[in-house]
């Protein structure tokens, strides 16, 4: 939608994309009591951040003003051009008309001009004002599309830090077990020093990890209020009731999604929409080759006889006045509006190719996720778990040294922190593979 249409395009510009949020890079992990908690039964779900996020967000509602002035566009260009009213006072003498001095009567006339739209303008600035608000309007779903992708990262953020948070908290229990009877049998003379000192750094890195964990939650908190217009003091309140891993059934296939993309995302319907505008803008330009044409109505006309004596008489006009298209006949504007036809088109192909390779790259990484999603759960995670059973089942029999034990838990961390990160990562492709085709695919 070039040329004629880009200020149409301008109107309503995309949102400013948000950036994930980030998992702590230090402290460990390790797996909670219970995986994936969903949250409070009254929490915030999705399909209501959702909800309020279109009634709410401040950039949509900012957004929307354009479409009534759109509507005061096709009213504004459905209007008729008024008829123009003329007076006037002819052959006025200087001084005095008389038979020794005689003269033409004076006259007074009045005129109404009545402009005649005989090429049928007024119809197609219509039409042309109408699918420039059809445009509108699709661009407007769009930036709709584009924020609810803005509110699915931060909602996935929120579901992340707080995961993060509780496997953080998870692992922090889980050295202070550890620490206290290593603590314990160092205070009476059983375990050297060094030992003692590496457990109470890895207890201590956790803690750390556990407040960044909290600290990134809050973030993520007020970044979700902020698009939800809900106000700051209220962000940390906010609590979601929506669990991180997949439970739906799977999407399906990716030409089955790439059909309903391509029949449904608004920014590919505002280029089809487009090109209709621009033929309309073609037509428009054609019929600003020939002006109005002027009726010319002087129903009363007086002239004045008394100076002569005479009487006075009245009398009536009717002419018309044409412009003859020798010259300017709107050539370079009607080219202009051709040429746009041609490049809308062209963009439009442009963007049913990025609309497709949208889809292509998305189902992509869902399902590369999704397989990584399960073999986590059930080959890698019962592993390490295993792993660690058996190491430190050798550790507290004696079999194993302390060094041994630890070294086989850093293991399992990295583990949890794999799984935990393929877990969001995953969630994160379901909400992409919404915006990607632009309809509610996955939950």
């Amino acid at each position: 939608m070039g040329g004629a249409n880009a200020a149409v395009r301008q109107r309503i510009a995309a949102p400013t994309a948000l950036p994930n949020a980030e998992i702590p890079v230090y402290g460990s992990l390790d797996f909670p009591t219970v995986i994936d908690d969903p949250g409070p039964p009254n929490g915030l779900t999705l399909d209501g951040s959702i909800e309020r996020l279109v009634r709410e967000n401040l950039y949509l509602k900012a957004a929307a003003f354009e479409l009534p002035q759109a509507e005061a566009d096709v009213l504004t260009a459905s209007l008729r051009a008024n008829p123009i009213f003329y007076a006037d006072s002819q052959l006025i003498p200087y001084g005095q008309y008389s038979r020794a001095r005689p003269g033409g009567q004076t006259q007074y006339d009045v005129n109404i001009s009545y402009p005649l739209d005989v090429s049928r303008k007024r119809q197609a600035r219509t039409t042309v004002a109408q699918r420039a608000k059809r445009v509108l309007e699709q661009q407007y779903r769009d930036a709709v599309r584009l924020q609810i992708d803005n509110l699915y990262t931060v909602y996935v953020d929120v579901l992340a830090a707080r995961a993060t948070l509780r496997y953080s908290e998870a692992s922090v229990e889980g050295l202070d077990k550890i620490l206290v009877p290593v603590r314990r049998k160092f205070e009476l003379g059983g375990s050297n020093k060094p030992d003692y000192l590496r457990v109470t750094v890895l207890r201590e890195t956790a803690e750390n990890g556990r407040l960044d964990a909290e600290t990134q939650l809050r973030k993520a908190k007020r970044s979700l209020a902020n698009l939800l217009n809900i106000p700051p003091d209220q962000a940390e309140s906010l609590d979601l009731q929506s669990p991180l891993r997949d439970t739906a059934p799977p999407a399906p296939p990716e030409e089955t999604l790439i059909q309903n993309a391509l029949a449904s995302r608004p920014d590919l319907i505002a280029y089809r929409l487009g090109v209709l505008r621009a033929e309309a803008d073609v037509t428009l330009a054609k019929r600003n080759r020939y002006q109005d044409v002027y009726v010319l109505m002087q129903p009363y006309t007086f002239q004045d006889n008394t100076p002569n004596g005479l009487k006075s008489a009245t009398s009536w006009a009717l002419g018309v006045t044409v412009p003859i298209p020798i010259y300017n006949r709107n050539q370079g504007n009607i080219m202009r509006a051709e040429l746009n036809v041609g490049q809308t088109h062209t963009q439009l192909a442009g963007q049913i190719r990025q609309v497709i390779t949208d889809v292509e790259l998305a189902d992509r990484e869902y399902r590369v996720t999704r397989d990584a999603a399960e073999r986590f759960s059930t080959i890698l995670a019962p592993l390490a778990r295993e792993i660690l059973e058996t190491a430190q089942r050798r550790y507290t029999l004696g079999e194993d040294s302390l060094i041994i034990f630890l070294y086989a838990r850093n293991e399992y961390v990295s583990i949890v922190k794999q799984n935990l990160d393929t877990i969001i990562r995953h969630r994160r492709a379901m909400l992409d593979l919404n915006t990607a085709v632009g309809q509610r695919i996955l939950p």
